[in-house]
């Protein structure tokens, strides 16, 4: 067990700074404070973080720190804490760790002793939810879905009968698939499409998936969606008149690959992936 005092220590100390996503009025008086006091600011985008620091006057040594170098800079920064460096870590725009890279120094960090602050400040995901008009609680945040296809309708059919809100992240040239596939699993749902969230150009587009289809064409900008939980519980099993290989191939005409199809399985199923996958292809019955 490990205690944390954390406005009681004089060692050093990991922050994790909520940067402004898109209003630079969003920047909170202590995030600017703790950005100027500490040694090193360790940063997703050193270009982005620059034009922050610039605008604020703060002079704090930038260091990248990102989803390809990560590896290799965790142990690097993790030095640093233990030599008595405070360091703040910030993403471009947000709260450190969301959808960014983080975890793993925040995890070393604890394990070193070194004490972990999280500097409050604003989130999309939070900030399209409240002004979205669904259900607020519960909710899920799943942030970024797969690309490839059939492994994002796999991820969809797993959420399928998920009674939350769903919080998704999605890049604005990769929406219409998506929707096109939420609306195939799914049904057409309530969703919310929040767009350059505190920008000059916020908007939010708020009705069915179908009515959001038929009106998006060219999105720009960063966006959230949202969508609708399941309003049923699913109380029933709909394979349960289905043979292991009918259940497969259920999934596999519904387009997901049979690794997909035979892994949706056994989430249904509460099996294990292998005892599925053996089953399937070499039709041994299962104890």
């Amino acid at each position: 067990m490990q205690i944390q005092k954390s406005f009681n220590h004089t060692q050093a100390t990991l922050f994790l700074v909520s940067t402004p996503i898109g209003n630079l009025s969003d920047m909170t008086p202590r995030a600017i404070e703790v950005l100027r006091g500490v040694d090193l600011i360790a940063s997703e985008d050193t270009r982005v973080t620059k034009r922050l620091c610039n605008y604020f006057a703060i002079t704090t040594p930038l260091s990248s720190y990102h989803e390809h170098n990560k590896r290799q800079k965790t142990a690097l920064l993790i030095d640093k804490l233990t030599a008595g460096q405070s360091i703040a870590l910030v993403s471009d725009a947000g709260m450190p760790l969301i959808s960014d890279p983080g975890d793993k120094l925040v995890e070393l960090a604890i394990q070193a002793g070194v004490a972990v602050v999280a500097i409050p400040g604003a989130n999309a995901a939070l900030t399209a939810l409240v002004a979205s008009g669904l259900m607020v609680q519960p909710f899920l945040f799943y942030g970024f879905l797969q690309r490839q296809k059939s492994k994002k309708k796999a991820e969809l059919l797993a959420l399928a009968t998920t009674p939350a809100t769903l919080i998704f992240y999605e890049s604005p040239h990769r929406l219409q698939e998506t929707l096109n596939l939420m609306l195939d699993v799914f049904g057409n749902r309530q969703a919310v499409v929040a767009r350059e969230l505190t920008k000059m150009f916020e908007e939010f587009l708020r009705g069915t998936i179908l009515e959001l289809l038929d009106y998006l064409t060219t999105v720009k900008g960063e966006v959230v969606l949202l969508i609708a939980g399941c309003a049923t519980v699913v109380t029933d099993t709909w394979w349960e008149t289905l043979s292991l290989s009918e259940h497969v191939d259920h999934y596999i005409a519904s387009g997901l690959k049979t690794n997909a199809a035979i892994k949706q399985v056994a989430i249904d199923l509460g099996l294990s992936r292998q005892a599925i996958y053996k089953q399937y292809h070499n039709h041994v019955e299962l104890d």
